[in-house]
């Protein structure tokens, strides 16, 4: 067998149908590439502050929010709420965050930064604005402000369980 054939890839009959403008590239792969590419800046920052990416998206929440539910903190740092249940006792135990029931509403967990916890992330966000300055520079400002929009609508369609969806 020749290199050309070894180094050929095989293409779903279904895909061979289709012409070049109806076969489209993964909005979901590319949006995974694209987090990975900015994570791998800012992994090494929160890392160094023995902070996990989900953690350090619950106290950023928090920092900038104030007082929360649970399942607000849920939505906003994009974690699933088993998960963040999990969580919200690593970070009460490292004195992070606070927890307390809501009096008008036993119900709802209201969570809290306490101020280790924001000099966590006071002490974070110096790198941090250093990363985003040089993205900025080397993608344009105003490019990622047209990024973050377009991300912001995007989320907002709330695609989830829609049949027929990409993966």
């Amino acid at each position: 067998m020749s290199n050309r054939q070894q180094n050929q890839v095989e293409i779903p009959s279904s895909s061979m149908s289709q012409s070049p403008q109806e076969r489209r590239r993964s909005l979901a792969i590319g949006l995974l590439r694209a987090r990975e590419a900015v994570m791998s800046h800012f992994r090494p920052i929160i890392a160094a502050h023995d902070v996990t990416e989900q953690q350090w998206r619950v106290i950023r929440v928090l920092s900038e929010a104030g007082t929360l539910d649970a399942s607000e903190v849920a939505d906003k740092a994009s974690i699933l709420a088993p998960s963040l249940t999990r969580m919200i006792r690593s970070l009460e135990e490292r004195g992070f965050i606070t927890k307390h029931k809501d009096k008008a509403d036993g119900r709802r967990v209201l969570l809290r930064i306490t101020p280790a916890g924001q000099a966590t992330v006071d002490e974070v966000m110096p790198e941090s604005l250093k990363v985003y300055a040089d993205i900025g520079a080397r993608f344009g400002a105003d490019r990622v402000e047209q990024l973050l929009d377009m991300l912001d609508e995007l989320a907002a369609l709330k695609l989830e369980g829609v049949p027929g969806g990409e993966e």
